[in-house]
């Protein structure tokens, strides 16, 4: 019998997460056990595999069989060889700098099509601190009034990385998050519409889709107009019992569903050293509850 066969699944939080023992991914894994996989990660949204000892390659190998490869935009890949592998590491003498993934979000909103899951692979962890949040956006839709969920099924809000990643930006301070390759410029400014209430493409669920990070605001409204329900639902959307938090540990691989989630890499580790390698596969066009699915234009 091998590890794979003793594979096991269990809930780590009332709101969303589950760990997952018994499994080896340094070894291919077989269709069955995929398919499993899969399963639990659109039920549960987050996944987490402890005790890993796991190449890039087999990072790779494991992203991809939940999709190709998601589009990076603004940080390098680790090296030619594996360029859709991208080093997350804060050093032990970045003190009271910003962290990557350091506030509330959903990874790339700001993308056509932004991506279908993270995959996040610990390597060298601090003592203590430098958690991960994630929070379960199915629960903040359902648990809005009917009155709201009406106003929001119809709204769009505008999504860009320039607040991140613009000439004003906060990397565009290069004392910050020196450690990452990083990189900003005018690209970053642009603005695209997405549904405030995504509908998600394989479980069907209704999902809030705004986050503080990227989204700017409502479309065809302004940035204050938009401002009092959009800090409402950023409070909400992150409310304590949608939540489940990990406390790394060196080997730890976490996946989430980053269509139905939101996260946050808590900064409270000044003097110790963290570095995570990070994927992601690629996602689909959001859609709202009135929409059609949309085609992805070319890139």
């Amino acid at each position: 019998m091998s590890r794979n066969d003793r594979m096991a699944i269990a809930p780590v939080s009332g709101a969303l997460g589950a760990e997952v023992t018994g499994i080896d991914l340094a070894r291919p894994l077989a269709a069955e056990t995929v398919a499993a996989l899969r399963a639990a990660w659109l039920e549960y949204q987050v996944l987490f595999f402890p005790g890993q000892k796991l190449s890039d390659a087999d990072l790779e190998r494991f992203t991809l069989y939940f999709g190709t490869f998601g589009k990076e935009p603004f940080v390098d890949g680790i090296s030619t060889d594996h360029p859709n592998v991208l080093a997350v590491i804060k050093e032990a003498d970045e003190k009271r700098k910003a962290n990557f993934g350091g506030n509330w979000h959903s990874d790339w909103s700001f993308q056509q099509a932004p991506p279908a899951g993270t995959f996040l692979y610990a390597l060298e962890v601090p003592p203590y601190g430098g958690d991960t949040m994630w929070a379960n956006q199915y629960l903040a839709y359902e648990t809005l009034s009917p009155g709201l969920q009406r106003l929001l099924d119809d709204l769009e809000a505008m999504h860009s990385a320039k607040r991140p990643y613009g000439r004003q930006g906060i990397y565009a301070d290069k004392s910050q998050a020196r450690s990452m390759k990083i990189r900003t410029g005018i690209e970053a400014e642009e603005e695209i519409a997405h549904p405030v209430v995504r509908v998600h493409p394989e479980t069907g669920r209704k999902a809030l889709y705004v986050n503080q990070v990227y989204t700017i605001r409502f479309k065809d409204m302004t940035a204050v107009e938009s401002a009092p329900l959009l800090d409402y639902l950023y409070k909400h959307a992150t409310r304590p019992e949608f939540i489940c938090r990990n406390r790394w540990r060196e080997g730890t691989l976490t996946m989430w569903d980053n269509r139905c989630t939101q996260h946050y890499a808590i900064n409270d580790y000044d003097g110790y050293r963290r570095e995570l390698h990070r994927t992601t596969c690629a996602g689909d066009v959001p859609v709202g509850p009135h929409q059609k699915q949309r085609p992805i234009a070319a890139q």
